[in-house]
């Protein structure tokens, strides 16, 4: 069907798998945002320099100590986690009874001075970082050479987040936090430390982004700007999902990367906006979005 339009198979393939391989990245993005603002309340703006921290932090261990990217891989999103507990004690915890709009400004501003001190230290020329060996070379599909590395985005994304989602629906510390977040006083009753829970929890969904971070790394040039442009994509993926919805932020995240794969091949002029039409039409129609509930 396709060959009449005048489209080959192998093209259409090929967009609908970089498609899902940016999927992956809006997909762990957006599902820290959701976990943030679900359980917190808070519209977190410096997600997309803490993302952009993942990516540096997994440099500088390389540069710097000679770490690899498989620690990498783990300290990274420690190491910025740990920043971002400290940004929640130190700064956010004191605007939980405010309004929004003050938690948004507050983590837009601290997006400014954490790109602003990394573009004056490092530039904007961008830092490269090696593919692991491990993950080097490629397979050939048939329709298109699939870099190995780019297949291992898909599987890692894939398995930390249901990971997350599991964690969050179906456990028992995902429980106490959903509740914690309906009746804060009632769960605080049965001897749970609620203000440590929302810490970690902050600092959990900080973790995703400094993960998608060092999966980046090797694929774009690591510089500063790498997150702003990037997070007005995700925030509209997680809008569409439904602000808050765990499930929402990762269905949505990687059925919006095949469609914008898609639009690529059938209206190139088109994939830079698409989201964001399919977004003015969801809000429109569905204000809490796809998955959300109404207020």
């Amino acid at each position: 069907m396709f060959e009449l339009l005048g489209i080959p198979p192998q093209v259409l393939m090929g967009q609908l798998l970089l498609g899902l391989i940016n999927g992956s990245f809006y997909a762990v993005l957006s599902l820290g945002l959701a976990v943030i603002f679900g359980l917190l309340n808070i519209i977190n703006f410096s997600h997309g320099a803490q993302y952009m921290m993942g990516a540096f932090v997994a440099w500088m261990l390389l540069n710097y100590f000679g770490i690899g990217y498989w620690p990498a891989l783990v300290l990274a999103p420690l190491i910025v986690g740990a920043t971002g507990i400290v940004l929640e004690k130190v700064a956010l915890s004191r605007l939980y009874k405010l309004d929004h709009l003050y938690g948004l400004l507050l983590t837009f501003g601290i997006a400014l001075i954490i790109q602003g001190l990394f573009r004056n230290y490092y530039g904007i020329s961008g830092l490269p970082y090696q593919i692991p060996d491990a993950l080097a070379g490629g397979r050939n599909l048939g329709f298109m050479f699939l870099p190995t590395y780019r297949g291992w985005i898909v599987v890692a994304s894939v398995v930390v987040c249901f990971g997350t989602w599991f964690m969050i629906e179906k456990t028992r510390l995902g429980a106490y936090l959903r509740a914690a977040t309906e009746n804060p006083a009632l769960v605080g009753a049965f001897g749970i430390n609620v203000p440590r829970m929302i810490t970690l929890t902050y600092g959990f969904g900080v973790a995703l982004a400094a993960f998608a971070g060092v999966l980046a790394a090797p694929i774009y040039a690591v510089n500063p700007n790498m997150g702003a442009d990037l997070i007005i994509v995700v925030f509209a993926v997680v809008v569409i999902g439904g602000m808050g919805s765990i499930m929402g932020a990762i269905v949505t995240g990687y059925g919006l990367g095949l469609i914008e794969g898609l639009t690529r091949v059938f209206y190139p002029e088109g994939s830079a906006v698409v989201i964001f039409v399919i977004m003015a039409i969801v809000l429109l129609i569905k204000p809490e979005g796809l998955f959300g509930r109404a207020a």
